[in-house]
C-alpha cells in the first residue's frame, strides 16, 4: 500500500480519504484549519507554500488537488496554490491527481468528451483551462506526471449547501414539501456526477499509471433534468410532489448585489440553458467503472438526509 497526501476535506477529499484508508494507504490530509476525517494524519497549512506541501508529500505516490477557493476568490487564490501542487509533484516524483471540472470547455453544442476543446469565455472557465495546460505542459516537458478527472455538477451524501442538488438546497426542502427554486430551467436535461463516484475515479486514478498525462471524465450516469430527479426522489421517499421552479432573472441579479456566490453563478447559468451532457465512457471502458444508476443515488441520499 502507498502514501497518498490529500489537499481539501470538503465534500470530496473527506470521502476519497475514507475510500483510501479502507483500502489500507496511509492518508494524510491537508487543510488550513487541520481538519480531516478520523484515522489520517492530518496537516494544518497553506497549500500555496511549495516547500512545505513538497516536505508533506515527501515518499507519497500521490498528491490530490480536492480544494476549491470561493468562486469570487478564483483568480487571487488558484494561481499560486496550482503552482505549489505542481512544484510540489516536481520536487517529490509524486504523481498529481487534479480534481477538474466541466468549465473549461464553456458553452457546447452536444456531449462533451475529453476531447472537446477548451474554449471556455467566463473568468472561471479559462482559469480552470489554463491550470490544465500549465499541468500538461509540464508533464510533456518530462517534470512530472499529472492527470486531471472532471465531473460535472455534485449530487449525494454530504454534498456542500451550495450544490444544486444538494441536500440544503434541494433534498431537505423536497422531502419536507417544500418549493425549490433553480437557477436555471430545471426541465432541461443535465448531467449530475455523484459525489461517492467522485472518490472512487480519484482513488483509482491515484493508484493505476494509466491516467497520467490527459484529462479523463468521472463515470457519470445519463443526463436528466432537475424536475425528473425531484420526482423520482420524492416518489422514491413517499414525499409530497415535487415543485422546482426558475430563479427568475431579475431575482437572480438582485440576489447578486448581496451575495458573492448567487454574483458568480451567473457567469455559469449557461450550463441550464441547453442540455448539458457529458460522456464518461473513456474512464467506463479504461478502468471498468461504472456510475452509480441515479434511482440506487436517491435511495443512498434519502437514507442519509
Amino acid at each position: 500500500m502507498g502514501k497518498h497526501v490529500i489537499a481539501g476535506a470538503g465534500q470530496v477529499g473527506t470521502q476519497l480519504a475514507e475510500r483510501l484508508l479502507a483500502g489500507g494507504h496511509d492518508v494524510t490530509v491537508v487543510t488550513r484549519s487541520g481538519s480531516g476525517p478520523e484515522g489520517v494524519e492530518k496537516v494544518a497549512m497553506d497549500v500555496s507554500d511549495r516547500a512545505r506541501l513538497a516536505t508533506v508529500a515527501k515518499g507519497a505516490d500521490a498528491i490530490y488537488n480536492c480544494v476549491n477557493p470561493p468562486y469570487h476568490r478564483w483568480t487571487q487564490e488558484w494561481p499560486p496554490m496550482a503552482a505549489s501542487f505542481l512544484g510540489a509533484a516536481e520536487d517529490t516524483g509524486a504523481g498529481l491527481v487534479t480534481l477538474g471540472c466541466l468549465y473549461g470547455y464553456g458553452p457546447v453544442d452536444g456531449p462533451m468528451t475529453e476531447a472537446t476543446p477548451l474554449a471556455a469565455t467566463g473568468v472561471k472557465g479559462r482559469m480552470r483551462a489554463r491550470m490544465w495546460e500549465d499541468m500538461r505542459a509540464a508533464q510533456e516537458a518530462g517534470r512530472v506526471r499529472v492527470t486531471e478527472l472532471r465531473a460535472s455538477d455534485y449530487y449525494g451524501p454530504r454534498s456542500t449547501d451550495q450544490a444544486h442538488l444538494g441536500e440544503v438546497r434541494f433534498v431537505k426542502p423536497l422531502l419536507a414539501g417544500k418549493r425549490v427554486m433553480f437557477i436555471g430551467d430545471p426541465s432541461l436535461p443535465h448531467a449530475w456526477t455523484y459525489l461517492p463516484d467522485v472518490a472512487a475515479a480519484l482513488a483509482i486514478a491515484g493508484t493505476d499509471e494509466r491516467v497520467w498525462g490527459r484529462p479523463w471524465h468521472v463515470p457519470t450516469a445519463p443526463a436528466v433534468s432537475a424536475r425528473d430527479v425531484a420526482a423520482r426522489l420524492c416518489e422514491t421517499a413517499g414525499a409530497p410532489a415535487p415543485r422546482v421552479h426558475e430563479i427568475p432573472r431579475a431575482m437572480l441579479a438582485a440576489m447578486g448585489k448581496v451575495n458573492p456566490m448567487m454574483r458568480e453563478l451567473r457567469e455559469m447559468r449557461y450550463q441550464f440553458e441547453k442540455p448539458y451532457i457529458l460522456d464518461s465512457s473513456d474512464f467506463e471502458r479504461t478502468f471498468g467503472m461504472a456510475p452509480t444508476p441515479l434511482d440506487g443515488a436517491l435511495r443512498e441520499i434519502i437514507a442519509a438526509a
